[in-house]
Order: C-alpha cells, then structure tokens, then sequence
C-alpha cells in the first residue's frame, strides 16, 4: 500500500510542483503540506480532477504546535488539517497547512466541501482558528460566552470561569473559577508486596 500512496505523492507533485511544500508517505498515508494561498485551489482540482476525485472531506481538525517537542518547535504555531477520501478510486489524503499569527486565519473550504462546516466551527471554537468566508461562524461546542479556546495548550486546566445557576437571579452566570489549580504529581510506590517478593526471591 505505501508504494501506491508513493506513487500518488509523485503524481501531485508533477501536477501541483508549484502549489504544494511537501509530500510525505508514512505508516501507508500520504500527508501534504501547502501554503493557505494555495488551500482553495488546490483542494477544487483535488474534487473535480478524476485522477484524484477526492469528493469527500470526512474530517477537518485543527492543531497547536505550542512547544511541540520538548519547546524546540521553530514553526508557525497552528495547523489545519484535511482528510479527504475518494471512494471512486479508493485512495486517501490527509493536507495540512500552517497559520500562524495573533488571529490565525485560514479560507473556508465549505464551497469546495460542504460538510466543513461544522467541523470548521469546532476548530474556531477549540482552537480559535478562523476560516474566512465561512457563512456563519460561530462556538459550536461551548457556550457563545465562553472565554478562550480549550484546545489551546496554554489554557488554563481549570479554565477560566465556571458557570452555575444563580437562584436569586433565575439564570445560569459565570463567575470567576473557584477551585484552587493544582500541580499533578506522579505517585511514586515505595513499599510495594509484589516488588517485596521479587527481591526476597532474588535474595534467595
């Protein structure tokens, strides 16, 4: 399968040598990196050319790079990434392209792909990554007033705030986050049976 998907990167770098930074075959997948100037057309002659055909976008993600590892990362900090299917020729392409900056911004695939939309809404509201041209752009998981972007990896564990029903007003408000933040420790076992037997057994 990976000499298939060898041939298929081959094949996309003949036809967009211009358009696209990278191919990479790994574990039998073909991953593709592009600059967002050249996502949207890209991704139409990906659909409508039938050498390629990819008529389904099955899922859309976005990705914070924020000391990817060990903090040695040099890179733009987000990502978006694709996953696309051809069922008529029966081959898979996973696209990424990087954003970066203090509102990452990206174009909607939603006229190449109708089926982005929600997944694009849960990237915006996860990550904060906006997707230009997008028809109605909004939180889709948390609450329209939630603050921040849980999937980003410097929010806060506790978050920010926390919401609770308030008697007095007959509603839900948020306050500010009454739990204290606390440093998970790994558990080290000193004094353990198991490890007890083992040693005297050894001993023996």
């Amino acid at each position: 399968m990976s000499d298939y998907y060898q041939q298929l990167a081959t094949r996309l770098k003949e036809r967009f040598s211009t358009q696209i930074a990278a191919t990479n075959v790994e574990l039998s997948e073909l991953t593709v990196e592009l600059p967002r100037e050249q996502l949207l057309s890209v991704c139409r002659a990906l659909r409508d050319e039938s050498e390629f055909a990819f008529e389904q976008l099955i899922d859309l993600c976005g990705v914070d790079y924020l000391e990817y590892g060990n903090g040695i990362w040099s890179g733009p900090r987000f990502a978006v990434v694709y996953h696309l299917l051809s069922v008529k020729n029966n081959h898979r392409l996973r696209l990424r392209t990087f954003v970066d900056g203090e509102v990452p911004m990206v174009p909607s695939v939603i006229d190449v792909w109708n089926s982005a939309n929600w997944f694009e809404r849960e990237a915006f509201d996860l990550f904060g990554i906006v997707f230009e041209g997008h028809p109605d752009l909004r939180r889709i998981l948390t609450d329209y007033g939630f603050v921040g972007h849980p999937f980003r990896k410097d929010f806060p564990l506790s978050g920010n705030v926390e919401m609770r029903y308030d008697p007095e007003q007959r509603r839900v408000i948020y306050q500010p986050v009454s739990i204290e933040p606390r440093m998970l420790i790994p558990r080290v076992i000193r004094q353990d049976h198991r490890y007890q037997e083992q040693n005297s057994e050894g001993g023996e």
